[in-house]
């Protein structure tokens, strides 16, 4: 199989990981660089960021396995 038999398993752990730390990183410092940009909402950032770290889990859990 191309790139070994748990590709599945690490694209979840990049794709995981970049929705929780681009979440993160949008809450920290807005797009655009302005202190005046508009900051993305909270309440929706925290669910993605959670959903983010779920999938990683989910991915560390599969390729430990």
């Amino acid at each position: 199989m191309f790139l070994g038999e748990d590709l599945l398993g690490w694209l979840l752990l990049a794709l995981g990981g970049a929705m929780a730390v681009g979440n993160l990183v949008a809450l920290v410092r807005p797009p655009g660089g302005d202190r005046d940009a508009e900051r993305p909402p909270l309440a929706r950032t925290l669910i993605y960021v959670g959903l983010g770290l779920v999938v990683v889990v989910w991915a560390l859990g599969t390729l430990t396995n």
